[in-house]
């Protein structure tokens, strides 16, 4: 058993930890009290070749297995929540559609400026009235025969990287036939940014992911050509539910980054901070919940590499991915409440990391199958008929 990482793989860690701590962190605090979407810094990631990692060199790409995009993902997760989902969504829910189910033109169309970091695209899925029920889809397309042309109609809720300045695409699922099935008329259409009829709403006022970019959708009236179906008609709910098991993953490596910085900051804390004639770290009190939160982030770090290292070798990976989810991003949650605890009224003031952290950590229990969306996959896969 090999659990290292290649030199090289170690090596673009740091380039990727240095440009983090240098571009990233010393502004986190700051966008996230603004609500700001930094387009410099994401432009500066494309820059540095992360939003191009595991897509091939003929599209812009660098060719890098999943694993090495992991590595990147965790990394920012370190620093920044917001950047880091920001290069997971981009990438994962953005990029990865279209190469995976796009056309050959599709792909040299719409992926190079995405590979390049110079622009993103979002994927619109989950509806005001469907979310993990992504069967539920009510958003509509028609086929208009006289125009060549996709006439959408519905709404779409919490899409990220659906209102950024250089937001070029987003691809939507809507139900394109009258079967019976309401998972099979289900298709993947996409919407260049701009287009008439698409109508990016306010950006919600959220919990955390203040820097991250989300926004519900409206559809109205919205054409598009028909060459803009991705994949088959009637597949768009199978191909997104392919996808999934990636940005499960990916969510995980985010998970175990902001799990790592919980620790950092609670071991660095615990140090420093002097309370009844010594540091607090030699009461029994602290120093456990770092051992319980180095546990745990040991544990979420080896789920996850683990899963990763199945896809990269194009092994099943579902209840893989699954697992290392629903682990690591319970753990993330738990460790920025005990780093907060640890911090004591400090951890409870915004400008502190780690009040950042545990606001920005719930959502990872939700985004791209709940925690109880997670436990229901690893239940089927373990052979039981649970509904």
């Amino acid at each position: 058993m090999d659990f290292e990482l290649s030199d090289e793989q170690e090596a673009f860690r740091e380039v990727v930890r240095e440009f983090a701590e240098a571009e990233i962190a010393p502004h986190a605090e700051d966008w996230d009290r603004r609500h700001h979407f930094p387009v410099d810094a994401v432009l500066a990631m494309g820059e540095l070749g992360l939003f191009g990692l595991p897509f091939p060199v003929d599209y812009g790409g660098s060719g890098a297995d999943f694993t090495t995009f992991c590595v990147a993902v965790e990394e920012l997760g370190r620093v920044d929540s917001s950047m880091a989902i920001t290069l997971s969504a981009g990438v994962g829910l953005g990029a990865n559609p279209i190469f995976t189910f796009g056309t050959e033109e599709q792909r040299r169309r719409w992926l190079p400026p995405l590979c390049a970091g110079e622009a993103l695209a979002a994927f619109g899925l989950t509806e005001p009235d469907a979310g993990s029920d992504a069967g539920a889809t009510r958003t509509r397309a028609a086929l208009d025969a006289s125009t060549g042309e996709w006439v959408i109609d519905g709404a779409k809720a919490f899409i990220t990287n659906s209102g950024t300045p250089i937001t070029s695409l987003i691809t939507v699922t809507a139900r394109t036939e009258g079967a019976s099935d309401r998972e099979r008329g289900i298709s993947a259409i996409v919407v260049p940014a701009g287009t008439p009829g698409l109508v990016v709403e306010p950006p919600y006022r959220k919990m955390g992911w203040h820097a991250s970019d989300t926004h519900g959708l409206v559809l109205d009236g919205c054409r598009v050509p028909a060459d803009h179906l991705l994949g088959g008609r009637g597949q768009g709910l199978a191909q997104f539910l392919a996808i999934l098991d990636g940005g499960r993953i990916a969510i995980a490596a985010l998970a175990v980054g902001l799990a790592q910085a919980c620790l950092d900051q609670s071991l660095a804390h615990a140090r420093s901070r002097q309370s009844f004639g010594g540091p607090i770290g030699r009461h029994q009190a602290i120093a456990f919940k770092c051992a319980d939160m180095a546990v745990a982030l040991e544990c979420a770090r080896t789920l996850t590499y683990k899963a990763a290292w199945l896809r990269d070798q194009g092994r099943p990976v579902k209840q893989a991915a699954a697992m290392a989810k629903l682990y690591a991003t319970e753990a993330a949650v738990a460790a920025t409440r005990e780093a907060t605890q640890i911090f004591g009224g400090a951890g409870f003031i915004d400008e502190s990391p780690v009040s950042r952290f545990y606001r920005d950590a719930k959502i990872l229990e939700i985004g791209e199958g709940t925690s109880e969306v997670q436990r229901l996959v690893i239940s089927r896969g373990l052979g039981l008929p649970v509904d």
